[in-house]
């Protein structure tokens, strides 16, 4: 197993792209080596899923090419022992994960938006902010969360129309108000996005990362030049449905064969 990476500290077989070949092969029985090269463009540490999605692409990257091709069920058993958020990023789209998120269930998918992903340079410590937000786990308005998010849920798959524009507004993640006050300049930020018009701004996991949702790409592309972060960076990206998820992949492994 070779994995080679331009930015220090991720080459090498100890890199979750790595890992998740390794157990791939060690989980379908295939003999061979696997060379992997990476190109890290999505910021390390800020709560974007990078290294979960890479070991993601490599499981269904790699499963396309091994004979037999393993089964969808494999690559999610091989997924969830990697870690709790790999098997999302085999599903696409929106979706639910219960329990440590490793199992997922596709919710209907909202209409493409255009979003502003603000890296800063923070480091939050993810075991940290669990740590603190663990406390408030057994109190009973997590209940109210869970009913609140369930019957929303359930509005939106039974047709378009309000229910999905409430979902996309009344979005919450619960660790701002913890990594807030880890790190107060974090909801300076959000305020600040808030008033570039963004609609909502939600922390990016457990953070530092921030998304805006905006209306269009030219106002994705006004705030964007609009802030000045110094060492962090910005992204003007749109989302991606669960159909052209699936439709990229196909895109890339019929070319994939083609050239070989």
């Amino acid at each position: 197993m070779e994995l080679t990476c331009r930015r220090a500290g991720l080459a090498g077989p100890g890199n979750l792209a790595a890992r998740a070949a390794l157990r791939l092969l060690e989980a379908t029985g295939s003999a061979g080596s696997v060379r992997l090269h990476l190109e890290k463009r999505t910021p390390i540490g800020a709560g974007l899923g990078g290294g979960s999605s890479d070991a993601a692409a490599v499981l269904l990257a790699l499963g396309s090419l091994l004979r037999p091709q393993p089964s969808r069920e494999l690559l999610h058993r091989v997924a969830q022992d990697l870690g709790s958020d790999v098997p999302f990023f085999l599903v696409g789209g929106r979706a639910l994960g219960v329990g440590r998120g490793a199992e997922v269930y596709p919710l209907a998918d909202i209409p493409e938006r255009w979003l502003l992903v603000v890296a800063p340079c923070i480091a939050v410590s993810t075991a940290e902010a669990y740590r603190r937000l663990s406390p408030g786990l057994t109190t009973g308005s997590w209940q109210d969360k869970i009913d609140r998010f369930c019957s929303t849920a359930c509005a939106l798959e039974r047709g378009p129309g309000g229910p999905a524009q409430s979902f996309r507004v009344d979005l919450e993640n619960d660790f701002e108000p913890v990594v807030f006050r880890m790190h107060p300049e974090l909801e300076k930020l959000k305020a600040r996005l808030e008033r570039l018009g963004a609609r909502p701004v939600l922390l990016c996991g457990s953070g530092s990362a921030l998304f805006g949702m905006f209306a269009g790409r030219e106002q994705a592309l006004r705030a964007s030049n609009s802030l000045e972060l110094g060492d962090g960076c910005c992204f003007v990206v749109k989302t991606v449905s669960r159909t052209r998820y699936y439709a990229r992949w196909r895109k890339w492994l019929n070319e994939d064969e083609h050239s070989h």
